[in-house]
């Protein structure tokens, strides 16, 4: 990419160097307040942090029956910028391609050249803009920043002759529409990958390795027909199941020469974290050495067991002992007639989340239960081939594992790419 053919000090820290023809003002300059209201029947819109504003018809299909009084809602015009003033610190800014209106609580600002709106749009969302709108925000905290429109019209932008203009916008309009066409392609990819090594995970722990087996229906409807010889139990047959210990906050520690309390916040899919830890003090441990947890168990958070990236159970390692068992927490261990290699998988697959996800309690935080885990119904292989299937699941895994790694660090730098070439051109580094 080639740089303009001269540059001079812009006189704003947050920008640098600019353009010798470019000119810099301040947002008083280039912008009004428009602060219309009382048109409660135009269409609601919204500010995102990804995509700038939308019609909130977009984000839910629900159809708006609050009874909050929208007369004092602001007008949006088509090339107006609104931002949330308590979301700018996150990039919450955009411009309308709609006449409609949003919460009281946005700023709504017409430049006085609408031919800039799109420029502005793509200037105001990069990372060196954010951070100086945030230079100028107030709040107790970071999560707590508002940008008052007083503040905001002290701040100085590049404000390019419009032929420049005119080329940035079609340049970066194209360029991120490719960028975005691209991205969406890769986490298609990744989501179709994560789906083809869940199936046949499913496919191994309710079917077998042996595609010529003899089947027999299994009664449950989800799973179908499994191999005639394998067995059918009740979960808490083959299982030693411990639910935590309600242990009393307030004599949590904070040291962490003690033991960690293994809490449902510390279970992600596959992993514990420690990110969030509290402690109980080592010197109380005598009477509550059965919660200590072993290398090699399970964990299973019982409260939300379900998220987006699957069931939270995990395995314990190693580097995580010792720690103890805390209520709404379950440890499991196999007892007989499995492996817990194997039974590691029957708690991650789709087949145990499709038994029950219906089943799940609890209007704010739903949960499940040590009985409705015992009571899961599942088919069993002979040992020698449960170890077979686990070797073969490893495998998969591993290997999808490392080809989505792949495809989503090319998603990444697509995504780390487009950030950048929008800063790189808005600011007038590179020249289109």
């Amino acid at each position: 990419m080639q740089r303009y053919e001269s540059y001079k000090p812009s006189g704003v820290e947050w920008l640098g160097e600019i353009p010798s023809h470019w000119d810099v003002k301040r947002n008083i300059g280039v912008f009004d307040e428009r602060k219309e209201s009382n048109q409660a029947n135009m269409e609601l819109l919204s500010v995102t942090i990804n995509r700038g504003i939308i019609k909130q018809d977009e984000i839910t299909a629900k159809k708006d029956s609050s009874n909050e009084d929208k007369s004092k809602y602001k007008v949006v015009r088509k090339d107006d910028l609104a931002y949330n003033k308590m979301r700018m610190w996150q990039g919450a800014i955009g411009a309308s391609d709609y006449d409609g209106i949003v919460s009281p609580a946005y700023i709504v600002l017409r430049p006085r050249d609408t031919f800039y709106s799109r420029y502005f749009h793509y200037l105001y969302r990069t990372e060196a803009f954010i951070a100086e709108a945030n230079r100028h925000s107030y709040g107790l905290c970071l999560d707590m920043n508002s940008l008052r429109y007083e503040d905001f019209k002290t701040i100085y932008s590049p404000v390019p002759p419009q032929t420049d203009v005119e080329r940035i916008v079609n340049f970066l309009d194209q360029k991120t529409a490719e960028i975005d066409a691209a991205t969406a392609k890769k986490q298609w990819l990744i989501e179709l990958l994560q789906e083809q090594k869940s199936i046949l995970i499913n496919q191994a722990v309710t079917r077998g390795l042996n595609p010529n087996v003899v089947m027999r229906e299994s009664e449950v409807e989800w799973i179908g027909e499994v191999p005639a010889h394998w067995e059918r139990y009740k979960l808490k047959r083959c299982i030693n199941l411990l639910p935590g210990f309600a242990f009393k906050s307030n004599q949590y520690s904070m040291e962490e020469s003690d033991i960690p309390l293994l809490r449902g916040v510390n279970i992600n899919p596959g992993k514990v974290n420690w990110e969030e830890t509290v402690y109980w003090p080592a010197t109380k441990i005598d009477s509550y050495s059965a919660y200590l947890l072993k290398e090699g168990d399970l964990v299973i958070g019982m409260d939300r067991p379900w998220v987006t990236d699957g069931i939270r159970v995990a395995r314990i390692r190693n580097k995580d002992l010792p720690c103890l068992l805390l209520q709404r927490v379950a440890r499991i261990r196999a007892k007989k007639k499995i492996t817990q290699g194997f039974l590691e998988i029957v708690l991650t697959s789709r087949g145990f989340l499709n038994y029950f996800e219906p089943m799940l309690t609890g209007i704010s935080v739903p949960h499940i239960s040590p009985d409705q885990i015992g009571n899961f119904e599942v088919n069993l292989p002979p040992i020698i081939e449960q170890e077979n299937i686990c070797a073969f699941v490893k495998t998969i895994t591993e290997t999808s594992n490392k080809i989505i790694a792949s495809e989503e660090k090319a998603r990444d730098k697509l995504l780390d790419l487009r950030i950048a070439l929008i800063s790189e051109v808005v600011t007038g580094n590179i020249k289109v």
